[in-house]
């Protein structure tokens, strides 16, 4: 959930605002302390028990000239924790200039583009790659050196990205949680002899035709979710993240129904060993205004298909949750789902839930719970359950 800003009168709320003529400057962003404990011991005796304590910080920065129509964005982040040296970590998220005209706009520097529709899992999501030590539910994202191009026309929008250099994944280190065993080697591999210099390619279409939002995207370049490799090293074996190049073409459509929201997400990949197809969808329907309160109640259902099979997480798998929404002056918000393997006894809980405190405020849980087979892609995460919770000011 994002702390939102509103702006009364040049006062900007949840931020710091400067304004004249033409002009608009604000600073915003976080400091956060946040605790974990993990309710199991490690898989890995070099793992650490228990608790551990982190603080972050996400500055930004946002300046507009030329009556709006020119823009710089910066963001940052920062977290120290004291448990696992590779989840101490700084990241350059967004430093962007952005110039718009009436049917086209241009992006250029680091930054941040999402894509997908559906909520267990973003197929089609590709341009950023995943911070996983940040949170293993890979919602958290990189910054992405690039150059977009935005054609706006009746018959819909076209992006085009070219993406020059490469951000390889985060990992926990060997005393960190959420690993495998052994840890992630330091070491990479890539398919390109350019390595992370590999300049890659994206576009997307994409059109709203009366209640139906429709995506078409294709991605070639360095894959954001490397293959790990067993290597036989001196000190022993090692998981060795390689990362090929790929072509993916994705579709996302999402049809708002009245209450229903009917989602789809699908790609298909190559260049990654055996060319894949991958499917998310299902539905989310929105109780509004439960027992004549404020409150909204949210059932989610979707269906999780990669034809990879069991090498992968979610190969045949069903997600069901709730979204609650008070729609109070707090903002308070709670979402609980479950991913429950079709084939074998693997489930997968999430529940997340967030509060404002004040005006400037937010505290936020979120816990993971793990009940994996042996035999699982989950399984070496099965003694992971963990339960986070985050006190964040908001300037």
């Amino acid at each position: 959930m994002s702390f939102k800003k509103a702006m009364v009168g040049g006062l900007l709320v949840g931020g710091v605002a400067f304004l004249s003529s033409g002009f608009a400057s604000e600073w915003s962003g976080y400091v956060a302390g946040e605790y974990r404990y993990f309710t199991q011991s490690a898989l890995d005796q070099q793992q650490f028990n228990d608790a551990s304590v982190s603080f972050s910080a996400a500055p930004e920065f946002y300046h507009s000239w030329n009556d709006g129509d020119d823009a710089f964005i910066f963001s940052s982040f920062f977290r120290w924790d004291e448990q696992d040296p590779q989840r101490t970590h700084i990241d350059l998220r967004e430093l962007m200039w952005i110039h718009a005209e009436r049917d086209w706009e241009v992006r250029l520097g680091v930054g941040k583009v999402f894509w997908g529709v559906t909520e267990s899992q973003h197929l089609v999501d590709i341009i950023n790659q995943s911070d996983m030590v940040e949170n293993f539910d890979g919602e958290d994202k990189l910054g992405q050196t690039m150059l977009n191009l935005s054609l706006i026309k009746d018959w819909g929008t076209v992006d085009l990205f070219v993406l020059p250099g490469f951000k390889e994944r985060t990992f926990s280190g060997k005393d960190g949680r959420f690993r495998p065993t052994p840890a992630i080697d330091d070491h990479t591999a890539y398919q390109s002899d350019s390595k992370d210099k590999h300049v890659d390619y994206a576009v997307r279409w994409s059109q709203t035709f009366d209640d139906w939002d429709v995506g078409v995207s294709h991605f070639y370049g360095t894959s954001r979710e490397p293959r790990i490799i067993p290597t036989a090293t001196a000190g022993g074996i090692a998981l060795v993240p390689f990362y090929d190049l790929i072509n993916q073409t994705g579709l996302d459509v999402q049809a708002t129904l009245d209450e229903w929201l009917w989602k789809v997400e699908l790609i298909h990949r190559s260049g990654q060993g055996e060319t894949f197809n991958a499917f998310t969808g299902g539905f989310e329907y929105t109780f509004v205004g439960v027992m004549e309160s404020a409150a909204d109640v949210g059932l989610i259902a979707e269906y999780l298909y990669d034809d990879r099979g069991a090498d992968v997480a979610f190969d045949n798998d069903i997600f069901v949750g709730a979204r609650l929404a008070m729609n109070d002056a707090a903002s308070s918000e709670l979402l609980f789902g479950v991913i429950a393997d079709v084939d074998q006894n693997t489930q997968f809980y999430s529940l997340e839930g967030s509060r404002r405190i004040g005006v400037s405020w937010v505290l936020s849980v979120e816990a993971r719970f793990i009940s994996a087979a042996s035999n699982d892609a989950l399984a070496p995460f099965r003694q992971d359950d963990v339960i986070q919770l985050e006190f964040a000011r908001h300037f």
